[in-house]
């Protein structure tokens, strides 16, 4: 077992102050020049301000081609939550020579979630930051990642969604219904979180969800899973979430780290078990139709773009984690690593190997056999190294 600690920390007028300066920041300057000032820290120097907006009307007034990316997490989040919001932006305009400019639209300016998936599809907006959960609504394929014990490990996950059996299994398909896939985001697997007083200890196995009311996503299968581990499986929105498990209308939920941490559950919560099952991923989509208007060359910048940014997520998860872990841990939350016994539990009773996931992956995979492709191709060592928990 392991446990971290830290004195709690007090910054709530440093946070409104920030939010102040940005608001004065998106008045004057305009929304573009305060999101990009307050992720390098000049949001209260005016002269800084000044330039960031004269060289964003310089690049917007070049560019020939706009771009707007709608995301629900505010930009500066990235310390704890590896979204990596205004590197996209930068290496997309940085590698189609200026010939496209980035209007982020950051804290959920333009919704959340699935509305965001469902905005991308229908050309309301070029390109969204989601999760694969949500996502699974639009193209059902890339919900075969929630199958429990088979692609959870981070180097697992970047593998596969890197992979060409992944391309031609599942990429093909989410194109198919509108969406071109710019980028995976690694968070970290799931977890167990318990909140405060259901129990002093951690939740070491399977048999410890017996009977609990566990918060699920609109993922099908992720309600089977916790189905099958015991748990009650309630599905609750996620904006409802923290009220749930406040008034305990849910007594676990299943997110990482940097997301328990990102949405405020540091002081609802009790222990926190790194049982990896599945990947807690997030996608950036992009409207098929309009990537495809655009020249070669510009398309070409935006896959080099992504695959930049991707590689920048996967070097900064462990500094987020690490961040996250102390803010909870300052919170009185405690962390538990299940031994290697109490892991064979989870994979036995929940795991990908169960004839009870044979049918979801025929439907989603196609066969049996190109999921057993797909699982050759999660444990196949790429260029893309990635920090597991």
């Amino acid at each position: 077992m392991k446990i971290w600690s830290k004195k709690p920390t007090e910054y709530s007028q440093e946070v409104q102050s920030e939010r102040r300066k940005f608001l004065n920041a998106t008045t004057k300057f305009g929304a573009s020049t305060a999101v990009i000032a307050a992720a390098a820290g000049t949001i209260g120097a005016k002269s800084a301000l000044a330039q960031t907006a004269s060289e964003e009307q310089q690049r917007q007034k070049a560019a020939k081609f706009t771009m707007t990316i709608a995301t629900e997490y505010r930009i500066g989040a990235t310390r704890w939550y590896p979204l990596m919001q205004l590197n996209l932006k930068e290496n997309i305009q940085n590698a189609t020579n200026g010939d496209v400019y980035v209007r982020l639209a950051p804290a959920g300016q333009l919704g959340m979630g699935g509305a965001l998936a469902q905005s991308v599809q229908a050309g309301t907006i070029q390109a969204a930051q989601h999760s694969v959960a949500n996502f699974s609504a639009f193209a059902p394929e890339v919900d075969l990642v929630n199958i429990p014990y088979w692609c959870g490990q981070n180097q697992q996950f970047v593998n596969l969604v890197t992979s060409q059996a992944w391309q031609n299994t599942v990429n093909e398909k989410v194109r198919a219904r509108g969406f071109k896939v710019l980028m995976y985001i690694v968070l970290d697997p799931r977890t167990v979180a318990a909140r405060k007083g259901l129990a002093n200890v951690p939740i070491k196995t399977p048999a410890d969800l017996k009977g609990i009311k566990f918060r699920v996503p609109a993922s099908q299968i992720l309600q089977q899973f916790y189905s099958m581990a015991g748990a009650n499986p309630t599905p609750v929105a996620w904006g409802e979430t923290p009220s749930a498990i406040q008034q305990g209308v849910a007594d676990a939920l299943d997110p990482a780290v940097v997301a328990l941490y990102s949405n405020g559950f540091k002081d609802m919560l009790s222990w926190v078990t790194f049982n990896k099952p599945v990947p807690d991923s997030q996608v950036y989509s992009c409207n098929a139709e309009w990537f495809n208007s655009l020249p070669t060359k510009v398309q070409s910048g935006i896959d080099f773009a992504s695959d930049i940014t991707f590689r920048q997520n996967i070097a900064q998860v462990p500094a987020s984690r690490a961040f996250a872990m102390a803010e909870m841990a300052a919170a009185g939350v405690q962390f538990y690593v299940p031994t290697e016994a109490e892991m064979k539990q989870w994979v036995d009773v929940c795991g990908q190997q169960r004839p009870e996931w044979n049918d979801t992956k025929i439907k989603l995979a196609g066969s049996l056999d190109n999921f057993e492709r797909l699982r050759e191709a999660a444990n196949v060592q790429t260029n893309y190294f990635a920090h597991d928990v």
